[in-house]
């Protein structure tokens, strides 16, 4: 009987013990994806796991979008082989030319009604058991109907309703019935393939059925290869490469509804919808988990980065088109929670962060780039790099009012080249 102690808050193992059991299941894990690449040059999103009493056997399924995303995600896919992935990914069964955008899993033909639980003649020729029981017109597990298919008794749900059968007919049938058990078994599971039944909605084309997009998983995407971005540019990677995979990222976010006409989308292409069904536009209006990717991806397109408690811009993903041709007003919440406005100039864009202000200017004759902080006393204070001190970044955070207005002047040899 097993009796839970009350929590303590205390760590009872040793931390260095901790840290060996994390670091072996880390490379246990990066062991699992490394060898769930698939010869297209995508990942498995499932295995399927066959427990016998005298071993396991391993079975695969069909590629999906989100095994794609879990492997961008894992943090352990070098750019180079990233940028394999998502053109792979592109060129795969995966990809829906028509909203330029992927589906959840490949699309496929479904057989009809009477072409579904058909035994192969050769397979039951292989089992002595049932030619005996067809032969002695015993159809209490198999028959042969009028077009001369031979079919497993409908009345089975499942490979447990075969056994239960089975143990039925034990006294009647005896020896050869157990010596053809294992076998009946995985027949039945050849025909009806349950074990890969995975909770899709694989045998159907509605939501998440075949042929539809869902939007919260294309935006998962859109993060996963933002994240591959800026990883590669951490680790030092070629410019090719980063380049390469910024123009896949903008690639995926092409395929998003408001790139869209209503027609192309079904729907106004700036309203939140969760599913894209392979027979219609965009469906089952509501607020989904795309928006919260959506912006997490748009900080990392303006480059707001955080690490260790502190803040930097690396504007890298960022393209010049997003800057302004005229200058304009910009009107925005300040922190004290008044209305304020102010000018973006021309060659320039603004947004806000934790409610301050943040204008980037493009001026490709400034001497050196800069980012300089406006100070509650109306002082700029200029700092060498694109990045805030852990002081400043946290007045940032709490939105003491400290910070008033944060201005980058920067080249384009930051932004993503076009």
């Amino acid at each position: 009987v097993y009796q839970q102690q009350p929590y303590t808050g205390k760590v009872t193992q040793p931390l260095d013990q901790i840290t060996t059991m994390f670091d072996d299941a880390l490379a246990a894990i990066d062991h699992s994806i490394a060898t769930n690449l698939r010869e297209d040059g995508l990942y498995n999103a499932y295995n399927l796991l066959d427990l016998k009493s005298d071993a396991v056997e391993v079975n695969t399924l069909y590629p999906m979008l989100e095994g794609q995303v879990a492997a961008l995600s894992a943090g352990v896919i070098a750019p180079q082989k990233a940028v394999a992935i998502l053109e792979a990914l592109f060129d795969s069964d995966l990809y829906r030319p028509d909203q330029k955008t992927f589906i959840l899993y490949p699309d496929r033909q479904l057989p009809g009604f009477l072409a579904k639980n058909r035994v192969p003649a050769e397979q039951i020729e292989a089992i002595p058991l049932l030619r005996r029981m067809l032969e002695e017109g015993d159809k209490r597990i198999l028959l042969r109907d009028v077009d001369g298919c031979y079919r497993f008794n409908a009345e089975f749900t499942n490979v447990g309703d075969l056994n239960n059968q089975l143990n039925a007919l034990t006294a009647e049938y005896g020896e050869p019935l157990e010596s053809a058990r294992e076998n009946l078994n995985t027949l039945y599971e050849t025909v009806f393939k349950h074990q890969e039944f995975t909770g899709r909605s694989g045998g159907m084309f509605g939501f998440e059925g075949l042929g539809c997009v869902y939007w919260h998983m294309v935006a998962k995407l859109l993060l996963a290869v933002s994240e591959n971005f800026f990883a590669a540019r951490d680790q030092g990677a070629d410019d090719a490469t980063c380049r390469r995979l910024g123009q896949l990222y903008y690639r995926v976010r092409e395929g998003i509804g408001f790139n869209k006409t209503p027609g192309e989308f079904g729907a106004f292409p700036t309203d939140p919808y969760s599913h894209t069904p392979g027979h219609a536009g965009a469906q089952q209006p509501g607020m989904t988990g795309q928006v919260k990717e959506e912006v997490l991806a748009r900080f990392g397109e303006l480059g707001v980065r955080v690490n260790d408690g502190t803040v930097r811009f690396q504007p890298n993903l960022l393209r010049a088109s997003e800057f302004v041709s005229q200058s304009r007003e910009f009107r925005y919440l300040d922190v004290d929670g008044n209305w304020q406005e102010l000018t973006v100039p021309v060659s320039g864009l603004a947004f806000t962060w934790c409610q301050v202000p943040v204008v980037y200017r493009l001026d490709d004759t400034a001497d050196h780039p800069s980012l300089s902080i406006l100070s509650e006393d109306g002082k700029q204070h200029a700092v060498a790099e694109f990045a805030l001190d852990r002081e400043h970044s946290a007045e940032l955070f709490q939105r003491s009012g400290r910070i008033r207005q944060l201005t980058l002047v920067l080249g384009r040899l930051h932004l993503l080249a076009d």
